[in-house]
């Protein structure tokens, strides 16, 4: 007598309107940490979202997970907005310009500092979507300077640091009333960063190191 062998069960996907709602927490999430920090009441991120409590919950345990799920979503939305500029252009300085814009329509450098202030910056996911972020970066910095579009005396620091302090709002709900200048003086800074430089530096460039160093 043969026994009979037991089907075998196909993982399961998540469905198309969870996997929407949970892009609307996510989405949610990003707007009210900006408008009022990352200890905003997870049951106002579900209201904002259309979705119940249990929902929220249901995907994303603990608030860490969900500032966690917010940060990657922004870096990978910042990483894939450079990539679309050099595959549409083949231009570094162009990929150098989407890179900082689709930074500040992320808010990213208000989102960025949660992370030390809420839990271990070291978690593999965020580290993936970190290095991922400054290695692009960098290669986009590198392929600019050596196209001659950049001057040679900055750095990526000085990109990243020029763009955080012009993108990063005031905390509260009027810091969206800032929007309409941030693209204005972003690009002032930015053809700032093109060669031929027209005056000399104090200093010298700034690396991600100098950033990290205390």
């Amino acid at each position: 007598m043969q026994t009979a062998t037991p089907a075998r069960r196909k993982a399961t996907r998540p469905r198309a309107d969870a996997l929407r709602n949970r892009e609307r927490i996510v989405t949610a999430a990003r707007e009210m940490f900006v408008e009022f920090g990352p200890d905003v009441p997870l049951d106002e991120i579900a209201r904002r979202a259309g979705v119940g409590n249990a929902t929220v919950y249901r995907n994303f345990p603990d608030r860490d997970a969900l500032v966690r799920e917010v940060v990657c979503a922004v870096i990978d939305r910042t990483v894939q907005a450079a990539e679309r500029a050099l595959a549409e252009t083949g231009d570094a300085f162009t990929a150098l310009e989407r890179i900082a814009h689709a930074a500040a329509d992320e808010r990213i450098s208000a989102l960025c500092p949660m992370v030390s202030s809420t839990f271990d910056r070291h978690h593999p996911d965020l580290e993936a979507a970190r290095l991922r972020f400054e290695r692009l970066v960098g290669e986009v910095m590198d392929r600019a300077k050596a196209a001659g579009q950049v001057r040679p005396d900055v750095g990526v620091g000085d990109l990243m640091l020029g763009v955080a302090q012009l993108s990063r709002p005031p905390a509260g709900t009027a810091c969206m009333s800032a929007d309409r200048f941030v693209h204005r003086h972003l690009q002032l800074y930015l053809d700032g960063l093109r060669a031929p430089a027209p005056s000399t530096l104090p200093g010298t460039a700034v690396t991600l190191e100098d950033l990290r160093r205390p």
